[in-house]
């Protein structure tokens, strides 16, 4: 299906020169003079090579025919991380260079959406929002309450983020999963 380039977004599959891309950021750029451009990084699908192109914002675009569906996570081994249809119990592999940043937030049981090419899965979305244990960071100073300084803390996953002062280790807290920031307190 062919669309303006303008309207590609982050996550969007295109379909260039025979071959899949994932796009990684999408940018449209008006300058005070000339022709507004989108500006698309984008990663092939087939080997993981990374490039940036430019589009004039009314260039037609490839898009690739996306399904997308929930699979719930079962596991990483050395040959990539396993998902499972809920519905179907099918059984999904899927290559860490597909998975990204976004394994240190993987759970298990964790519902996330799969995006399939025909079998193949091309991209990966996380919940909004993750709840995780903080492991280390400084113990709480007593009389310490300005709202904006924030401490570094390093969660059960390896993240480094910064929380509130009166959060200790221990503490279970809300993570935004597209930056790892702090969110609030875990209501369990």
């Amino acid at each position: 299906m062919r669309v303006i380039a303008s309207s590609i977004r982050k996550g969007n599959v295109i379909e260039q020169d025979g071959k899949l891309y994932v796009v990684v950021t999408a940018e449209n750029i008006h300058p005070g003079k000339g022709t507004p451009v989108s500006q698309i990084e984008m990663r092939r699908i087939s080997d993981g090579v990374k490039i940036s192109e430019r589009y004039k914002t009314t260039d037609q675009v490839e898009k690739a025919t996306i399904e997308e569906r929930n699979y719930t996570f079962l596991y990483e081994d050395g040959d990539g991380y396993h998902f499972m249809n809920p519905e179907t119990y099918d059984q999904v592999q899927v290559s860490k260079d597909v998975i990204g940043d976004a394994a240190a937030y993987l759970q298990e049981s964790m519902t996330v959406k799969l995006s399939l090419h025909g079998s193949n899965p091309v991209s990966i979305a996380l919940p909004q929002r993750v709840t995780l244990e903080v492991i280390e960071t400084e113990p709480v100073t007593k009389g310490q309450t300005a709202s904006s300084s924030y401490k570094p803390a390093v969660l059960s996953n390896g993240v480094r983020t910064t929380v509130p002062p009166h959060i200790a280790v221990g503490t279970r807290i809300v993570v935004m999963t597209e930056d790892g920031s702090y969110s609030e307190r875990a209501k369990d």
